[in-house]
């Protein structure tokens, strides 16, 4: 079973974190808070497939709760079968904006005739060859999560949503921010009103949808507004707050990180 998937379709709040560090170390330590799930960066951080299988058996070896969500580095096809044969069940894809970029992302993370996954039996996904039922649990069980992260990828989020074979969305709030001219400020209230909207739109089309914040007042708000699956932060920026609080206390300074607006 992918747990991620069923709780998220269930209607669950799911909670996390972002993996920055690229580190399968630090990785194992996140998964003994009790997040439920841990977002592995491959668009942003230098981590290839074998950093990728390393993190995820260490966050497996620690908890079988907390899921490896893997955010490819782009929507290809190498890099989705890579991952997938890696023993990835949770996917995020960046920088969906159409539905033809949505259909390619499918077509690639499902078997025929589902999709046109190339087919291989000897990996980790299958157990090593091991498992009859890999085929039919790769389909039922298989997690994809897409990106929007321009206001164009929220106006087609209604088209998109169509496709089959898409289990929810994830809101980039930082990309989106850009996107509309306030680089790093996700609080601007055009930016707050593009994630609404795209929210919004998901719960109308009754597909779970995510987000990212920088901060827990910011998360708690998402929260409140009714996101499905929100990440706190990074790993990185939670070493480096608690770093620069206890070298100002041993330097007799008071210092509390609260946090910025972006991961």
């Amino acid at each position: 079973m992918n747990p991620f998937k069923h709780a998220l379709l269930s209607g669950q709040r799911l909670r996390g974190t972002w993996m920055m560090t690229g580190s399968d170390t630090v990785a194992e330590a996140m998964a003994t808070v009790g997040f439920d799930f841990l977002v592995l960066d491959q668009e942003h951080v230098a981590v290839d497939t074998l950093d990728a299988i390393r993190i995820d058996r260490a966050i497996r070896s620690i908890s079988a709760t907390t899921t490896p969500l893997y955010r490819l580095a782009g929507n290809e096809v190498v890099l989705i079968k890579r991952a997938l044969d890696g023993g990835a069940m949770s996917l995020m894809i960046p920088f969906i904006n159409t539905v033809e970029e949505a259909q390619q992302a499918v077509a690639a993370a499902y078997y025929p005739p589902y999709g046109k996954r190339g087919f291989a039996a000897m990996h980790r996904a299958s157990g090593w060859g091991g498992n009859a039922n890999f085929v039919q649990e790769a389909r039922d069980e298989l997690c994809l999560i897409l990106q929007l992260e321009t206001p164009e990828a929220i106006a087609s989020i209604d088209a998109i949503a169509q496709v089959d074979g898409i289990t929810g969305f994830f809101i980039g709030p930082g990309d989106l921010s850009a996107a509309m001219g306030q680089p790093g400020n996700p609080s601007h209230p055009e930016v707050q009103l593009m994630i609404k909207r795209g929210l919004e739109a998901c719960q109308r089309l009754g597909k779970p949808c995510g987000i990212v914040g920088g901060n827990p007042q910011l998360v708690n708000k998402y929260q409140q507004m009714g996101f499905n699956f929100v990440a706190l932060a990074s790993d990185m920026s939670f070493m480096l707050a608690r770093a620069k609080e206890q070298l100002a206390a041993i330097r007799g300074e008071q210092l509390t990180i609260p946090g910025g607006e972006v991961y």
